[in-house]
């Protein structure tokens, strides 16, 4: 069990419930939008709302943010989401309850795909650099009394991390064990982790690992649980019950977040189903695994409502096919045709990469980055793509994540600046700054290009 974190009014870990959070897609500058999208997520019934912060203008922004809803009667904790800038982690821990931080870019340049050599002294130089930095932010923390949340995403990996321990779980752990380290050793406590990734078994095995690690370090911090990128409507909401419903009945997790490429109250909802089935998808996985026969799980369920059969199968039936115990999954429902219940299993398979027999996305669910018309944008290239199975396709609003999270996607869609696009294939940039309006026909003219070329 992890130990209890303060986050404002709000008392996360331990033995308190889950907790669930979404985040805002208006630009956090855009204040009255922001209020607005705040309490539709916190009347969804969210215990934490996040904003991205890129700079100290939003960081101000964020404080009238916060003044509003207090005054409207809202003190829900608020957190700041901040990449690339240690001196606006400072800035925005003296305003909202919590601060997160993504060690790939915390004092580590933006990732560039580059691979370093360090000697054992250069690399230990790298570290006291990064104690250093951490160091002030925790005594800020420790000053407003300000939460952290250290938020490793497979997508934003430094290249000092990359070149040392490569594009694996080890090191996605490292990563966040540096921070958590020094944590530790000044016994800052209010820290929440993440570990979060697009692919299900790469963050699955991940936060495995963290929480083993973290036993073996005397740690017990508490874990926030989310599958990054994982698109829209049934695809993404069955990823994120394979990842975030696997652990959850492993009994990790004290929050979650399932992010989804929609208005973001949206999230809310599932992310409680999730939780309220835990018991039940518990009960089911181990029957499962205790059937296990002939490479395949077989769920017996007797759900009558598709949605929670979608997020309970998934829940259930993941743990087995993650980790290739079996390659086969039987749903029997009496409520359900034939129909139905194989078009759920190919959706599990996919989720957890045995079987695709469609496109595959991986999409982000936009915040106040987004540079372009994210769900317009999702909904045409889906139109435009939907024939193409087994590709996978990357619909990025920022670069935060963007070539990072499409490291093992085909294409990638990334927003490179207001109203431009830059097009990848695989991790190379193929085409930069392209305008919106085109962007679309661009990716598919690059598609077609490849599929005649390969066909030739």
């Amino acid at each position: 069990m992890s130990h209890e974190v303060r986050i404002g009014n709000l008392r996360l870990g331990g033995t308190n419930p889950i907790r669930l959070q979404s985040m805002t897609t208006a630009s956090t500058n855009d204040v009255e939008s922001c209020v607005s999208q705040c309490i539709k997520i916190i009347d969804s019934g969210a215990d934490l709302v996040r904003l991205t912060t890129q700079g100290i203008r939003e960081v101000e922004s964020l404080r009238e943010i916060r003044n509003r809803l207090r005054s409207l009667g809202y003190d829900t904790p608020l957190v700041a989401d901040v990449h690339f800038n240690a001196n606006v982690a400072d800035a925005a821990a003296a305003v909202v309850e919590k601060v997160r931080i993504n060690p790939g870019n915390y004092v580590d340049p933006a990732r560039q795909f580059k691979h370093l050599e360090y000697t054992e002294e250069e690399y230990a130089a790298e570290l006291r650099r990064l104690d250093e930095r951490f160091c002030r932010l925790l005594a800020i923390c420790r000053e407003h009394g300000t939460a952290l949340r250290i938020g490793v995403n497979h997508g934003s990996l430094s290249d000092r991390i990359m070149s040392r321990y490569g594009d694996t779980p080890a090191g996605i752990v490292e990563s966040c064990m540096e921070f958590l380290r020094i944590c530790q050793r000044e016994a800052f406590m209010d820290v929440v982790i993440s570990i979060k990734a697009s692919n299900v078994l790469v963050m699955v095995e991940s936060v495995r690992i963290l929480a083993r690690r973290m036993e073996a370090e005397g740690m017990d911090y508490p874990l926030h649980l989310g599958v990054t990128e994982a698109g829209e409507g049934e695809d993404g909401r069955i990823k994120s019950a394979c990842g975030i419903g696997t652990l959850l009945t492993e009994g990790l997790g004290d929050t979650i977040r399932v992010s989804l490429s929609e208005p973001p109250e949206c999230e809310i909802p599932v992310a409680r189903r999730l939780v309220e089935s835990i018991d039940v998808c518990r009960r089911l996985r181990t029957e499962a695994e205790a059937t296990i026969a002939d490479d395949t799980v077989t769920l017996r369920m007797d759900n009558d409502d598709l949605e929670t059969l979608q997020l309970q199968a998934a829940m259930a039936a993941a743990a087995p096919l993650i980790d290739r115990r079996a390659h086969h999954l039987v749903i029997v429902n009496p409520h359900f045709s034939e129909e139905v219940l194989a078009d759920l299993i190919d959706r599990i398979l996919q989720a957890t990469r045995i079987k695709f027999t469609r496109t595959e996305y991986i999409s982000c669910p936009g915040c106040g980055r987004t540079l372009y018309d994210l769900p317009g944008t999702i909904r045409r290239i889906k139109a435009a793509t939907a024939h193409l199975v087994g590709v996978k396709i990357g619909i990025m609003g920022c670069i935060v994540n963007g070539p990072g999270e499409m490291a093992d996607a085909d294409y990638g869609y990334v927003g490179a600046a207001r109203g431009k696009v830059s097009l990848y294939r695989g991790k190379e940039c193929v085409e930069k700054n392209i305008p919106e309006a085109e962007a679309v026909e661009h990716l598919l003219a690059l598609i077609e290009s490849d599929r005649q070329r390969t066909n030739n």
